[in-house]
């Protein structure tokens, strides 16, 4: 299967677009490859680039938000926010330009939630990369610069955050 960006042919397979284009992606139902450990997971969108330093990224991460010690747990062996932060870990492996995420707290309880975006927002203003969030969560959506609600697949309302 050939992928389109932007109208020109990439030619090469879907699963390898995100990680070559430079977008990482957290879903709200974390997507962690069940037969990888949670340091293999993380470490994925650097081999398919053949990256010399995947392993030393990935332990960065895992250290990061704070798993370097469930390395080497499968992700059934983890809690739903253990999961989760495997998930933004991965995303941001490599310094993606941009991150989507969709949802990244729904599947949480409230004070992992709280965790999960306190994680986000650090690594986001850490690596400087764009980020586009989608949620329900008006918790959430306070943070951004911008937010954009959408009814029925239409913008009604767009405004910007003042920020001191």
């Amino acid at each position: 299967m050939v992928t389109i960006l932007d109208g020109i042919n990439l030619k090469i397979p879907e699963k390898q677009f995100l990680a070559v284009v430079g977008i990482g992606v957290v879903f709200q139902t974390f997507h962690l490859i069940p037969t990888l450990t949670a340091f293999e997971n993380v470490k994925v969108p650097l081999e398919l680039r053949g990256d010399p330093d995947a392993d030393k990224e990935a332990l960065r991460l895992l250290e990061e938000v704070g798993l370097s010690d469930r390395k080497d747990h499968y992700p059934v062996q983890l809690s739903g926010g253990e999961q989760q932060r495997v998930a933004i870990a991965r995303a941001f492996i490599g310094r993606p330009a941009l991150l989507l995420a969709d949802e990244p707290t729904g599947n949480l309880d409230t004070a992992n939630g709280q965790r999960i975006i306190e994680l986000l927002l650090r690594l986001h203003h850490d690596q400087g990369s764009t980020f586009i969030l989608v949620t329900h969560d008006p918790t959430l959506a306070i943070h951004a610069d911008r937010i954009l609600t959408l009814r029925d697949g239409r913008i009604v309302d767009d405004r910007e955050q003042a920020r001191s």
